[in-house]
């Protein structure tokens, strides 16, 4: 009879735990869709926020240029890929906030305490990335790009840019993911030193791996073009070495 009730005892738990999980889960998805709303309704906000960049680049150089869509729903679906990109932008830390309420019950305080700190750090990084992108590496590609435009000449036809909307949004939303996702590597690697399968002498002794990995992925998480390649490469080593240094606090802090 006490082995039943434990048995009972553990399905019952596993059970309340499932329902919360899926009550976090409803949560966090019905959120998602009320900033959906939201941030449809001021998309075009938002729109002239992304795009600013590229007007920045334009009018600086006293260019005359504009954005196109070649297809009649192609704004729409425009304005609803901006909705769904800032709903998801926003959202994020309450995402993480609903996680850190499931599994917070279960950690003990030294757990809680050693884990809090990657909660905050990751949509910092996050961020941090998204802000390069958008202050740093879109102007600098935007004057790449438009450096191979040229002029109309005798017996010469005129190079110009007539950049899509949709092309263009997608290609910064597509940089400030890539950045944002590849900005949590000192995470990765400090989680991954204290459950033990890596330590700092491992990533000083394979640092050179390590490099031609990050310039290997940002190779394939950018265009093809050699600014905004290093300037992801760049900063992930970078972040590369002070994942190095945080590892070694860790061993310090835990010997």
């Amino acid at each position: 009879m006490p082995k039943k009730s434990n048995q009972n005892n553990n399905s019952g738990s596993f059970v309340g735990h499932l329902t919360e999980l899926r009550s976090r889960l409803v949560k966090s998805f019905i959120f998602l869709f009320f900033l959906f709303i939201v941030s449809y309704i001021f998309s075009a906000e938002i729109y002239r926020f992304l795009v600013q960049p590229y007007a920045d680049a334009v009018l600086s150089d006293d260019l005359d240029r504009r954005l196109i869509f070649t297809a009649l729903h192609e704004a729409f679906l425009t304005y609803l890929k901006v909705a769904f990109f800032a709903a998801f932008f926003i959202s994020s830390p309450f995402f993480l906030t609903q996680l850190w309420k499931f599994i917070a019950p279960g950690l003990y305080k030294n757990e809680k305490q050693a884990l809090l700190p990657y909660l905050i750090a990751t949509p910092a990084l996050f961020i941090l990335g998204g802000c390069i992108v958008y202050y740093l590496i879109m102007p600098l590609a935007i004057k790449f790009f438009l450096g191979f435009e040229s002029v109309a000449g005798p017996g010469v036809i005129a190079i110009q840019l007539e950049a899509k909307v949709n092309e263009y949004l997608s290609l910064i939303m597509r940089l400030i993911f890539a950045f944002g996702v590849s900005f949590q590597l000192p995470v990765i690697l400090s989680l991954l030193a204290r459950i033990g399968i890596i330590d700092s002498e491992y990533l000083r002794q394979r640092r050179k791996y390590f490099v031609v990995i990050i310039f290997a992925m940002a190779a394939i998480l950018t265009p093809p073009d050699p600014i905004t390649q290093i300037g992801l490469a760049l900063p992930l080593l970078l972040l590369y070495e002070l994942s190095i240094i945080t590892v070694k606090f860790i061993e310090k802090k835990d010997a």
